[in-house]
C-alpha cells in the first residue's frame, strides 16, 4: 500500500535541518519500499505492507529519531485518503489566484474538530475552512490574510498538532503518490 509521511518541522528557517537523501535512505534501511521524497520540507512517498496507520506512525517517528536524533512530529496517511481528501475539497480551495491556499494535516491523536476548536471561530469575512478525513482545507485572500484567525495558528496550542502544505505541494504529492 502506498502512504505519505509528513515530517513536521523539517528544514524550516535553518532548524531540523535533514537532507532528503538521508531521509530516503533512512526509511529504506529501515523495510519501507519505493521510497522518494518530495521538496525539501519533509514529504515522503513510499509503500508498506503494514495497514495500521497507527503503527506506521510510530515506525516513522522512531527511525527519524535513531537515524537522526530529532523527535519530529510526522503525520501519516494512506495515498488513497490523500486522494479522497482532495476529491473531496471545497470548490473555493485552491480556486483564486489571489488567494492563499493551505492543507493542514492533522497528526493524531489529535482531529481536525479539536485542532478547529483550539484555533477558534474563523473570521468568514476573511478567510474558509472545511474538513475532509485528516485535512483542514484553508483559504485567504493574500491582501487580508494577515486578519485571519489561521494566519495565527503558529502561536496557538494546535500549531504541535498539525502540519501545513500549500494547495500545490498536496496536489503534486497525491500525484506523486500514483492513486
Amino acid at each position: 500500500m502506498r502512504y505519505i509521511a509528513l515530517l513536521r518541522g523539517i528544514n524550516v528557517g535553518g532548524r531540523n535541518k535533514l537532507p532528503m537523501p538521508q531521509l530516503r535512505w533512512a526509511f529504506e534501511a529501515h523495510g519501507f519500499n519505493e521510497v522518494s521524497t518530495y521538496i525539501n520540507s519533509g514529504n515522503v512517498l513510499f509503500s508498506s505492507g503494514e495497514t495500521d496507520i497507527s503503527a506506521l506512525k510510530e515506525k516513522c517517528r522512531s527511525l527519524i529519531q535513531a537515524s537522526f536524533q530529532m523527535d519530529i512530529p510526522v503525520a501519516v496517511l494512506s495515498a488513497q485518503a490523500l486522494t479522497d481528501a482532495l476529491a473531496h475539497a471545497p470548490l473555493w480551495w485552491n480556486a483564486d489566484k489571489d488567494s492563499k491556499h493551505n492543507a493542514i494535516f492533522v497528526i493524531p491523536p489529535a482531529t481536525p474538530e479539536a485542532v478547529c476548536v483550539q484555533v477558534g471561530k474563523i473570521k468568514p469575512e476573511y478567510e474558509q475552512v472545511d474538513c475532509y478525513g485528516p485535512v483542514i482545507f484553508w483559504s485567504a485572500p493574500l491582501r487580508t490574510f494577515s486578519r485571519t484567525r489561521w494566519s495565527k495558528v503558529a502561536g496557538s496550542t494546535a500549531y504541535g498538532s498539525i502540519t501545513i502544505r500549500n494547495a500545490n505541494t498536496a496536489l503534486k504529492l497525491a500525484e506523486l503518490a500514483g492513486i
